[in-house]
């Protein structure tokens, strides 16, 4: 990366780091809501929530599933800290990390918009929101995601405009997604 396809982060405007900042600790406190309220139901036995089976999938077992929502809060609560400080490796404006990001944020995010509809067209006696806490979440999670993105593609230079053969493989590869999230629908369906 050349030091041309970054923008001086002291350029970069206070307000605009703080929004992000504000937008990503959101996105964090909800997630870590949802964390607790399941373990407020898993290990205490709470009445007021939502029971166990409405805050799994079932795909992943509960230690295991605790376990990776930790480290996701470490991870995000990291980039938080970064935002807050005003420095660190997730406020450096990376503009190839902006554009991955944003493609597997937008690709997450679509895949859980595509599992929610399939879940409503399954089972449609829970309009609109039984058995979804685990969706809704995984939106949080990537609009996250989409969030940080967002302000690494946006706090860098454009770079030069890319070459046939780049363009080429990018929509392959756009393609290639679309099939995958295509035939993991139709399975879910059947």
């Amino acid at each position: 990366m050349t030091e041309a396809s970054l923008l001086d982060q002291s350029k970069i405007p206070e307000v605009l780091r703080r929004r992000y900042f504000w937008a990503l600790a959101t996105l964090l406190f909800l997630f870590c809501l949802r964390v607790l309220g399941q373990i407020l139901v898993a290990f205490l036995h709470v009445s007021f929530l939502p029971p166990m089976e409405e805050w799994m999938s079932g795909v992943v077992p509960y230690p295991e599933l605790l376990t990776a929502q930790i480290l996701i809060i470490a991870l995000y609560g990291k980039v938080c800290l970064d935002f807050f400080h005003e420095h660190g490796f997730f406020t450096t404006p990376r503009r190839p990390l902006g554009t991955g990001l944003l493609i597997f944020g937008s690709l997450y995010f679509g895949v859980m918009v595509i599992r929610y509809t399939i879940r409503m067209s399954l089972y449609s006696h829970e309009r609109w929101t039984g058995g979804c806490i685990p969706i809704f979440f995984h939106w949080v999670l990537s609009s996250f995601i989409l969030v940080l993105g967002s302000y690494h593609w946006r706090t860098t230079q454009r770079p030069a405009k890319p070459g046939i053969g780049k363009r080429l493989l990018q929509g392959t590869a756009a393609v290639a997604a679309l099939l995958c999230i295509s035939a993991w629908a139709t399975s879910q369906m059947g």
